[in-house]
Parts: C-alpha cells; sequence; structure tokens
C-alpha cells in the first residue's frame, strides 16, 4: 500500500492556501484586549489578543503602522481589521493587523489624545498662560452640580476653613446632553459676577460621566476666563482635558477647596505670631534707640561750653593747687635758707656784739670810726650802746703806738 508523505513545509504551505482562499479569515475584524504588546527596532507591532476564552497572535508590519494613531499598551480595549493567515515556520496561525482602532471607552480616549494635542499644539497648556490663584479670595464661584458629593464637600470644607468666605454656585448640567454647554454658561456668568477664583468640576465617575470636561467647548470657556480657574474633576486618579487648560489643577473637589479658601485659622495665627514679633521688634528697636540716645547725651554733654568751661576750671584748679604745693614748697625752702642765713647774721649782727658788752662809735658822717685819725678834737660822735645811743664830743684822740 502506497502512502503520501508530505514535509513540514508541504503542510503548512496547504494550511496556508486554504485560510488564503478563506474570503471571511482574509478581511475580518477581531475585538479583544492586549497583552504581551512589543514595539520591535525593525518598526514591527507583536502583541496578542485575549479575551475570556482565549488568545490569538497578531503582528502589525511597519508598513501598516500608517493608520495607527496611538500607542499601544497592555490592557487595552482594541479592534483589529486584518486576515488571518499561517506563519510557516512555526505552524502557528496569528493575525496580520492592517488597521487598528480603540473600542468603547478606547474610542473616547482616542478623542481624548488628539484634542488633547490640538490644544497643546495651540498653546492653550503653556504656563505662561496660567494665572496665580488669590490667596485671600473672599468671593468663590462654583460651577458643579446643585446636588451631590462635590459640592457639599466644597461648602463644608469651606465654612470649615474661612465662615466669611462667599460661595456663589451655578447648578450646571455636568453630564449628558447639553452639559458642556451648560458649564460654558456657568463659567461665563460667574465671570460676569466678579468672583475672586472660580472652581469648576464635578465628582467621580466613568470616562463618558466625565466627558463634558474634555469637550473644546469647555476648555476654550476656561482658557479664556479672565477669572482663575481651579479644575476638580472626578478623582485623583482621572484626568480630563479642563485639568490641563485650567490655572491649577486639583486632584478633588475637597482639594479644590482647600486651594480656593484660605484657612482663617491659619491666618489669625499668622497674624498672632506677627503682632507679637512687630512687639518684640518694636521693644528691642526702642531699646536700642534709647541706649543710642543716652550715648549721645553723653556726647553732647562732653561737647557741651558748660561741660568744656568746667573742664578748664577743673584745669586752673588743678594747676592752682600745684602752683600752691609749689609755691609752699619754694617758700619753706625760703624759710629754711633765711633761717641759715639768720643764724649766719647773728654771728655777724654788732647788735649780738653790743650785748657782750661792746659798742658801736659813728662819726658826724655816720661811718664806723675805726681809727683816732678820723676824729679831731671838737668833733662829735654817736655811740651806740644795747639800749640807746650817747652823744659825745671828742676831747683829745690819743694815738697808741
Amino acid at each position: 500500500m502506497v502512502r503520501n508523505v508530505y514535509t513540514v513545509k508541504q503542510v503548512n504551505a496547504y494550511i496556508k492556501n486554504m485560510f488564503t482562499q478563506d474570503y471571511m479569515l482574509n478581511r475580518i475584524y477581531v475585538k479583544g484586549e492586549v497583552s504581551n504588546c512589543k514595539y520591535h527596532t525593525s518598526g514591527h507591532i507583536y502583541f496578542s489578543l485575549k479575551d475570556e476564552s482565549g488568545t490569538i497572535a497578531c503582528v502589525m508590519f511597519a508598513g501598516q503602522r500608517g493608520g495607527l494613531s496611538f500607542r499601544m499598551c497592555d490592557g487595552q480595549q482594541i479592534v483589529v481589521f486584518g486576515g488571518v493567515s499561517i506563519y510557516e515556520r512555526s505552524g502557528s496561525y496569528q493575525l496580520y493587523a492592517k488597521e487598528i482602532r480603540l473600542d468603547g471607552d478606547g474610542r473616547l480616549y482616542e478623542q481624548f489624545q488628539m484634542l488633547k494635542k490640538e490644544l497643546e499644539e495651540m498653546g492653550m497648556f503653556a504656563p505662561e498662560y496660567k494665572q496665580p490663584i488669590p490667596a485671600y479670595a473672599g468671593r468663590i464661584g462654583v460651577v458643579t452640580a446643585p446636588t451631590g458629593a462635590a459640592v457639599r464637600d466644597i461648602m463644608n470644607i469651606a465654612a470649615r476653613r474661612n465662615p466669611f468666605v462667599q460661595l456663589i454656585l451655578y447648578p450646571a448640567q455636568v453630564q449628558g446632553d447639553g452639559a458642556k454647554e451648560s458649564i460654558v454658561r456657568g463659567i461665563r456668568m460667574l465671570e460676569e459676577a466678579k468672583v475672586d477664583v472660580m472652581i469648576v468640576g464635578r465628582g467621580g465617575g466613568s470616562i463618558e460621566d466625565l466627558w463634558a470636561f474634555n469637550e473644546e467647548e469647555v476648555a476654550r470657556a476656561i482658557f479664556q476666563c479672565r477669572v482663575p480657574v481651579i479644575s476638580a474633576v472626578g478623582h485623583e486618579t482621572d484626568t480630563t482635558i479642563a485639568d490641563y487648560v485650567a490655572d491649577l489643577r486639583a486632584p478633588t473637589p475637597s482639594a479644590a477647596a482647600e486651594l480656593a479658601v484660605y484657612d482663617y485659622r491659619q491666618l489669625q495665627a499668622h497674624l498672632q505670631d506677627s503682632r507679637e514679633r512687630l512687639s518684640r521688634l518694636l521693644i528691642q528697636k526702642v531699646q536700642m534707640n534709647r541706649l543710642r540716645l543716652r550715648e549721645d547725651q553723653m556726647h553732647l554733654r562732653c561737647l557741651h561750653p558748660r561741660y568744656r568751661l568746667q573742664e578748664q576750671q577743673q584745669r586752673l584748679s588743678e594747676l592752682e593747687d600745684a602752683l600752691r604745693l609749689l609755691m609752699d614748697g619754694r617758700l619753706k625752702e625760703s624759710r629754711h635758707r633765711l633761717a641759715i642765713y639768720m643764724e649766719v647774721m647773728k654771728g655777724l649782727s654788732p647788735i649780738r656784739k653790743l650785748n657782750k658788752g661792746y659798742s658801736y662809735v659813728a662819726g658826724e658822717d655816720g661811718k664806723a670810726v675805726r681809727s683816732v685819725g678820723q676824729v679831731r678834737p671838737g668833733s662829735q660822735l654817736d655811740i651806740y650802746v644795747t639800749d640807746g645811743r650817747i652823744r659825745a664830743v671828742v676831747e683829745d684822740a690819743i694815738l697808741q703806738s
């Protein structure tokens, strides 16, 4: 019995031909979740599509990537258009993708990315267009649904942080038909009301629920608003076009209220601290000025003419005392010298001689008579003794030999 024996290549080629002849498999749409996605250096994209029942291998060649408007990643829900065929080397079949688009939420996500890219290129996300949020807002506008957790959270936090702040609510429709128009009207009406800052947002939800905040009309209204806008859409993980355009993004409506409403208690504490610091500085300043004033008074006193005069008077007193001491010393010295001279003179004094029994004889001319040759008979003489003078007349003058 002759049996037909085929090579692996022949079998794979036969099966590939069967796939090729099947019109349905050549033009088929397959929906599933992306897994094992890899971008090859050659430009090809290798990935798998899976659902709850199975997996199919897929490839998109580099030449087909012109129809891909987003970057693929694991977990995306997509619809792939292409054809199913055999990869002969491994003998396995795979889907050769020609077009890929996001499915369901994915379509919205694709629209989101396209609008985001367009507005970013227009400069609507640029930081230089962001307005600063006022630190002490007195009137705060809120564009959100009149019922729901968002508005309650904003009211509660505003009342807790600052009971004096005024909230102005525009009850907007935040999802469904007419939502974007309602949000735009709210932004413009609160802008005309001249609020200090505006909160635009809502609570969490699906991408469809939040889609009104991804509309271009809402983005342009926020961008053109002259009042600073804080976006507060959904939860912390939700991001919308409004978040990129707004002057400030808050992760939740509660966080937006905390950013917009200054904490009155913190302001009170700051004022008290500033008051105490100012009081300390004022006391220090007064003390320094008093010290400087005392120094200036002392300096001025030193420069006053009276002080100079007193200095001169004191100097004169010191000089007078020094002169008196000097004079007393000189006088004492002179008295001592005089006493010595007196003692010397006492030894030479004729009176002292007279006291010893001698006398002093003076002629008519008053000169002392030392020789008989100075007198002649009849001459008058004055003889001085201890207790007086004796007037005598010379009767005779005898020269002793």
